[in-house]
């Protein structure tokens, strides 16, 4: 089974709001940086989604060290918030329907059939990857940002 690296990150400009996401996936060597933008997003649904596009990459089955400096999508797999979710069908404990549901469950299927092994990095320091994948997502950001401001004064 082929092992991989991934990193990911999520970016809102305001929450919510313009929202991009930044994955890098490592393999043999190689390295592959991919990003995406959405319109009216928030910054938790960013850093699944970052998750999600990058895994989706994958064209096998793959051991992965995925490495997020979100809390909420790395403690959702290691502090077994989602087998919770699911058991009260995807209420939280107070009862709620789980925010990000459809986001969840594509999360899910994914790690289903992926091994994913959940790394929690320190945002916004000195790891050079998840600082590389913070700047694919605010490039997104940005990148919407400019092209409206720019459309609004021609």
């Amino acid at each position: 089974m082929k092992k991989v690296k991934i990193y990911t990150d999520g970016a809102c400009s305001v929450n919510p709001g313009p929202g991009g996401w930044g994955c890098i996936l490592i393999y043999n060597g190689n390295e592959r940086e991919y990003s995406g933008f959405e319109n009216n997003t928030t910054n938790n649904r960013m850093e699944m989604l970052s998750v999600i596009k990058a895994l989706e990459k994958l064209k096998e089955k793959c051991e992965v060290d995925l490495y997020s400096d979100s809390a909420y999508v790395v403690n959702a797999f290691l502090q077994n918030w989602i087998p919770s979710w699911k058991e009260k069908g995807w209420k939280t404990a107070g009862n709620k329907v789980v925010k990000n549901l459809d986001l969840w469950q594509k999360l899910c299927e994914l790690t289903d059939y992926h091994i994913v092994h959940w790394n929690k990095v320190k945002g916004h320091s000195s790891d050079e990857y998840n600082n590389r994948c913070d700047a694919l997502a605010r490039g997104e950001v940005d990148k919407y940002l400019k092209e409206n401001k720019d459309k609004a004064y021609n």
